[in-house]
């Protein structure tokens, strides 16, 4: 048996992109508001009862999340191409000294109806 917590949050940030499709509108500043989840999985610690408190990861979420919103996120240092992948990345290594038990994150953009999903070993 194994618990996973989730926490969603949202950002809104502006990009670039080079795509073969859809070039001149991709290419041109443009924003969007990103939904995340982030999940971690485990077994809540037989005292509290919690797998983490809630508050705790809203916390590091919270820096997580200051670093991404209202920004450029082509200029956001180790984010590289700001892809929905390279997001997930970009959280999942943000967060996972804080939290080993991460195991999950999710980017979406809900207008659009793009979603991608990190599995974290």
């Amino acid at each position: 048996m194994k618990f996973e917590l989730t926490q969603e949050f949202y950002f809104e940030s502006a990009h670039t992109l080079n795509r073969e499709v859809d070039t001149d509108a991709s290419r041109r500043i443009h924003g969007h508001t990103y939904h995340a989840e982030v999940s971690v999985s485990g077994m809540p610690d037989p005292t509290t009862g919690m797998l983490i408190d809630l508050a705790k990861l809203q916390l590091l979420i919270g820096d997580v999340r200051d670093q991404l919103d209202h920004r450029l996120l082509d200029d956001v240092a180790g984010l590289e191409v700001p892809t929905l992948e390279r997001l997930c990345e970009y959280i999942a290594r943000s967060l996972t000294p804080a939290l080993p038990m991460l195991t999950k994150i999710s980017i979406s953009r809900r207008a659009s109806g793009d979603k991608c999903t990190l599995y974290i070993d």
